[in-house]
């Protein structure tokens, strides 16, 4: 990339138009979408349950289970975010130091958009969620399920699914570089 402008720009998003330069020489211009970072928590208890939200997203049009998390504030350690809005999305604190396990960026032809994936494996039920915006049903939902409702669409974004995939596939077999 030799360069991007902003043509829009607001809290949440921000549009670039990028001059793009090939290996081969030749240059186009390339919509790119910046989003914020985001920080999710995949919290699990001692029965292989992991904390849920049963949800629904407008934007298209589908219910299903996700992890908790949210944007990463400014500057704010990412393990720290994840926490944060796991307790304030359900009502559960993580335990302990948080474990990093997977960073991704889910479309990186046209998008930025991280994801850092942080794993807590004990939380303690402090009351109801604080945030009244996060509506959905909070449920400890079996590990064991995980790969049936990715198969039904009903794990929703790329942070639940990757999340569960990664954290179900690192403990069958050993994960190099981690």
């Amino acid at each position: 990339m030799r360069g991007e402008r902003t043509i829009y720009d607001n809290r949440w998003v921000r549009l670039g138009l990028a001059d793009v330069e090939a290996p081969n020489g030749k240059r186009w211009e390339h919509h790119v979408v910046h989003l914020d970072r985001v920080a999710v928590a995949l919290v699990l208890n001692d029965r292989d349950e992991v904390l849920m939200l049963w949800r629904y997203r407008f934007a298209t049009e589908q219910w299903g289970y996700e992890l908790l998390g949210g944007i990463v504030d400014g500057e704010e350690d990412p393990a720290v975010t994840a926490a944060r809005e796991a307790e304030e999305e359900s009502g559960w604190r993580p335990v302990g130091e948080a474990e990093r396990l997977v960073s991704f960026e889910p479309v990186p032809g046209m998008v930025t958009a991280g994801v850092e994936v942080f794993l807590w494996r004990e939380a303690e039920g402090i009351g109801k969620p604080s945030d009244a915006e996060e509506a959905g049903r909070i449920e400890w939902v079996p590990l064991s399920r995980m790969v049936e409702l990715a198969g039904r669409g009903e794990l929703l974004g790329a942070g639940t699914l990757v999340a569960v995939l990664y954290y179900l596939a690192s403990r069958s077999s050993p994960v190099s570089g981690s």
